[in-house]
C-alpha cells in the first residue's frame, strides 16, 4: 500500500473493524471469541515484526547519514586524496558504508513485503479455523446455517480493512524512525541562551574586556582557558600568539558566543555579552579566518553576503582590499561566479575577497585568525596591505602568525595551555631574555 492511502486505513479501517465486531458479537459470541483468540495470536506476531522494522529503519537512518557524509568528504577532499594516491582506500570505505546501507535496505524492504503475505495467511487460518468451529456448531445444532453465513460475511468485512490497517501501520512504524532522526537534530539547542530582557549593545565605546574567564570544551579532561585577563580597547590591537592548542582560537570563539564561558565574563563596555542579544554582539564584529570562507556565488554576493549595498561600496571595498585589480580580469567581472567554496580562485585572491567583505561591513571589532598564514610570499604581501587598511584606527584582536602583524600590536599576550604566560609590546618581549624559552618571533 502506498504512503498517501495510510491515513485512509489508519481512519476508515478501524470504524468498519469495530462495526463488524459489534455485529458478530451480536449473532454468535462464542465464535468471536475464538476469533479474538485468533486475533491477538496474529497481532503479537505482527507487532513483533513492526517494532524490529522500526528498529532498522532507524538504523538506516544512521547510515545513510554517514553515507551522504562520506561522498561529501570525498568530494570536498578530491585533491587530498589523489595526492596521497588514496582513492582505493577512498573508494573501499565508501563501498563498506554503501554495502551497509544497501543489506539494511534490503532486510527492511523484505520484512515490510513480508506484511502482506504474513496477513494472507494469517486470514486464511483464521478463516480456516472458524470454518472447521462454525461446522461442528452447525452439527451440533447450536447454530443455523444462514446465521453461520451472515457471520462469515460480517468477518470478511474485519479481513480487509485489517489488511489495509497493517501494512499502514508497517509504512507509519518506518515513517515515525525518520521522525524520530529528525526529532534528535530538532532537539539540539539551536542557539545560545538569552535573557528575556536582555540589554542593548549598539556601539564599543571604551572596549572589550576578558575578566578572569576560563572555559572547558564538553566532556574535555582539561580546561582550555584557565583564567585569561586582558582589556582590549577601542581603536587598539591586541594580538596572540602561541603554539598550536594553546587556547587562541577558543579565546576568538567566545567573543560571538560561539561558547559560553565557564567562569569569569566577557564584556563590552561593562556589560556581560550573556546579557545582550547575540545578535547585537554578533552585529558588532567582522571576522576573517585562516580558511577563506566563500560561496558557489558571484564576486558581487560573496562581498555583500546579505547586506543591500550600492555598486560603488562594493567596488570600493574591493579596491581597499587589493581584489579590484583581479576581479577586473575576470571574465563576467563582479558577476563572475567563483564555484564551490571559491574553487576558481587562488589562495589569496579567496583571502581577500573576505577582506572586503569584512571591509564592507565596517566592523567595530575586527578578529583576525590566523588570516595569512596558508599563503605564499607574494600573496602574503597583498593581503597584508589589504589588512592594514582594514585594521587602520580599528578595535581588533589578532591571533598572529608573521611578524609583520606583531609588530602592529598595541599589546601581545603569549598564550601555553590555555593560560597567558608572557605579555607586552613587541620590543618589551623581545629585550626579555626570559621570554625566549616561552617565545620568540620566528614561531609567532
Amino acid at each position: 500500500m502506498e504512503y498517501p492511502q495510510c491515513p485512509e486505513a489508519v481512519f476508515r479501517s478501524p470504524v468498519i473493524i469495530s462495526g463488524s465486531l459489534f455485529l458478530m458479537i451480536y449473532m454468535s459470541p462464542g465464535l468471536t471469541l475464538v476469533i479474538f483468540v485468533l486475533m491477538i495470536f496474529s497481532g503479537v506476531i505482527i507487532g513483533g515484526i513492526s517494532s524490529r522494522l522500526r528498529r532498522q529503519s532507524g538504523e538506516l537512518q544512521d547510515i545513510l547519514g554517514v553515507l551522504v557524509s562520506t561522498v561529501e568528504e570525498t568530494l570536498g577532499g578530491l585533491r587530498v586524496i589523489k595526492a596521497f594516491r588514496a582513492e582505493r582506500f577512498q573508494q573501499g570505505l565508501f563501498r563498506k558504508v554503501n554495502e551497509s546501507y544497501r543489506d539494511t535496505q534490503t532486510r527492511i524492504i523484505r520484512r515490510r513485503d513480508l506484511s502482506s503475505p504474513l496477513s494472507e495467511f494469517l486470514g486464511i487460518g483464521v478463516i480456516a479455523i472458524l470454518l472447521w468451529y462454525g461446522a461442528q456448531r452447525i452439527f451440533a445444532g447450536e447454530l443455523g446455517a444462514e446465521a453461520f453465513m451472515a457471520f462469515l460475511l460480517a468477518f470478511y468485512n474485519v479481513i480487509e480493512p485489517m489488511k489495509s490497517l497493517t501494512n499502514a501501520y508497517y509504512n507509519i512504524q518506518k515513517g515515525l524512525a525518520a521522525v524520530d532522526r529528525v526529532d534528535k537534530i530538532l532537539d539540539v539547542p539551536g542557539g545560545m541562551p538569552e535573557r528575556s530582557d536582555p540589554i542593548p549593545i549598539r556601539e564599543i565605546r571604551e572596549g572589550l574586556r576578558f575578566e578572569q574567564v576560563s572555559f572547558s570544551y564538553p566532556k574535555a579532561e582539561q580546561a582550555a582557558l584557565k583564567g585569561i585577563d586582558f582589556f582590549l580597547p577601542k581603536g587598539k590591537t591586541v594580538a596572540l600568539v602561541g603554539l598550536s592548542g594553546a587556547g587562541k582560537s577558543t579565546i576568538a570563539d567566545l567573543i560571538p558566543r560561539f561558547y559560553d564561558v565557564t567562569e569569569g565574563k566577557i564584556t563590552i563596555d561593562g556589560t556581560d555579552i550573556r546579557d545582550a542579544r547575540v545578535e547585537d554582539v554578533r552585529g558588532l564584529l567582522g571576522i576573517v579566518t585562516q580558511e577563506a570562507i566563500l560561496f558557489h556565488e558571484s564576486v558581487r554576493n560573496n562581498i555583500t553576503f546579505g547586506l543591500q549595498a550600492t555598486d560603488e561600496a562594493v567596488i570600493e571595498a574591493a579596491r581597499l582590499a587589493h581584489a579590484a585589480e583581479f576581479i577586473e580580469l575576470l571574465p563576467e567581472g563582479y558577476d563572475f561566479n567563483i564555484g564551490d567554496r571559491g574553487g576558481k580562485l587562488s589562495g589569496g585572491q579567496r583571502q581577500r575577497l573576505t577582506i572586503a567583505r569584512a571591509l564592507l561591513r565596517n566592523p567595530q571589532l575586527l578578529i583576525l585568525d590566523e588570516a595569512t598564514s596558508a599563503l605564499d610570499s607574494e600573496s602574503e604581501r597583498l593581503v597584508q596591505e589589504a589588512l592594514d587598511v582594514l585594521l587602520a584606527d580599528r578595535t581588533a584582536l589578532v591571533i598572529a602568525h608573521r611578524l609583520s602583524t606583531i609588530r602592529r600590536a598595541d599589546e601581545i599576550l603569549v598564550l601555553r595551555d590555555g593560560a597567558i604566560v608572557e605579555r607586552g609590546t613587541h620590543d618589551e618581549l623581545i629585550n626579555k631574555k626570559e621570554n625566549t624559552v616561552n617565545w620568540s618571533p620566528s614561531r609567532a
